[in-house]
């Protein structure tokens, strides 16, 4: 007898993948410290640009996490989702919470002047987008045919025309 998945099948929860980059990040920055933030960068300049990132990302993270909750659907990708999500933030935006995700990395990167952090949050993007966000469409097609693909064809993946 098989079964059928009613889930994304992405390869792991997104805030363990951030937490990941936090942590390879940081131990990078420890072994082979490079110094170039703190360089580049004053601490107030810092502090102003790290903090900017983490409020504009905890802003969309927290905006989409509402409307998942309003809508009685899950917002975590390896949970079944009931509904397909177009309103608010996801009229202008598909993926605010991953976006969100990269913005409060980076953010928090600057702030720590964590040079390998931020570098981290790079490879996070890919990884990110191939081992969840397609995951996810490909999932969310199957799940809701046509109504995803038109929502699809009229919002752009991560707010980019690319």
């Amino acid at each position: 007898m098989s079964e059928t998945r009613d889930n994304a099948g992405v390869i792991a929860p997104p805030p363990l993948l951030a937490l990941a980059a936090v942590v390879i990040g940081l131990a990078l920055d420890w072994l082979l410290p490079a110094y170039v933030l703190s360089v580049l960068l004053t601490m107030s300049d810092r502090i102003v640009i790290g903090a900017l990132l983490i409020a504009a990302g905890l802003g969309l993270a927290v905006s989409a996490l509402g409307l998942f909750r309003s809508a009685g659907t899950h917002a975590e990708p390896w949970k079944p989702s009931t509904t397909l999500v177009t309103e608010g933030i996801f009229k202008w935006l598909r993926n605010p919470m991953y976006v969100g995700l990269i913005f409060i990395l980076a953010g928090v990167s600057i702030l720590l002047a964590s040079d390998w952090m931020l570098v981290m949050t790079i490879v996070f993007a890919p990884v990110i987008h191939f081992g969840v966000v397609k995951r996810e469409e490909r999932y969310l097609e199957a799940k809701f045919g046509e109504a995803y693909r038109q929502y699809k064809a009229r919002v752009q993946r991560y707010g980019l025309p690319f």
